[in-house]
């Protein structure tokens, strides 16, 4: 996996991002309601860390409800801290760019998290492990990530696309150093009104890193073609399909 291409397109897409990723917003919102669900359980947490906060979306949730004494912010991309200017002018909070893959995490944390990030990542086992020894005795990893059903329309028609793990298989990755809490799945469906818009909104999301393929005229006309033909809803538009899914898990 190309990471310098990914940064490459998510730093281009950091000033439509908020706008056009209604599906990661939403899965903001529900990973940290399952992460106060669990705080409520007696855990404190006052040093964060959070891998791949992007524009913030999610951060700002976890600062506004958590108060963290302590919250470290990471993206792969660095042209992210401009769009982080509000949280870091809070004493608390500090960002430092890299590959969180390969790069020293803070250590001792209460919670490390993560929204929308761990698709893109080359050994996620490994990462596991390295989350592990960043974490205070019963620290909490705390994370959303997509499954084998997210933007399957793409690749069916393009034959590109990531390799998602399942649940279960997420699940089997953390069991030798963490006790899973809680995790769960669901799809969010999107519509948009031609194949067009969907190309524009992948890109305008950053979600199109591993995409190398050159849109000539004809093959973009074959691609909407055939995407209207399988993909079309009774209302006319086309889907576009996530599959969110959502894991917090206790070190051992």
């Amino acid at each position: 996996m190309d990471k310098q291409q990914i940064a490459e397109c998510f730093a281009r897409a950091r000033k439509t991002y908020d706008r056009e990723a209604r599906v990661q917003h939403q899965v903001a919102e529900r990973m940290l309601g399952f992460l106060l669900h669990t705080l409520t359980k007696g855990q404190t947490c006052l040093r964060i860390a959070e891998v791949g906060c992007g524009t913030g979306i999610y951060s700002r949730l976890l600062f506004d409800a958590l108060h963290p004494q302590q919250l470290w912010l990471n993206d792969l991309c660095p042209e992210m801290q401009d769009s982080l200017d509000d949280l870091l002018s809070q004493p608390t909070v500090s960002f430092t760019p890299g590959d969180a893959e390969s790069m020293a995490l803070p250590p001792r944390n209460h919670v490390i998290t993560s929204c929308s990030t761990f698709q893109w990542f080359s050994d996620l086992p490994a990462f596991f492990q390295h989350c592990h020894q960043a974490l205070q005795p019963e620290g909490l990893l705390a994370f959303s990530t997509f499954g084998p059903e997210n933007l399957h329309e793409i690749r069916i028609l393009t034959g590109n696309g990531l390799h998602y793990f399942t649940l279960p298989e997420i699940r089997a990755m953390l069991s030798p150093d963490f006790h899973v809490i809680h995790a769960s799945e669901e799809v969010a469906i999107l519509t948009f009104p031609t194949p067009t818009e969907v190309l524009r909104h992948l890109k305008q999301t950053g979600v199109t890193g591993t995409e190398k393929r050159i849109w000539t005229r004809t093959r973009l006309q074959q691609f909407s073609e055939t995407y209207i033909r399988l993909f079309s809803t009774e209302e006319g538009p086309v889907s576009l399909t996530y599959h969110p899914m959502y894991v917090i898990a206790e070190k051992r």
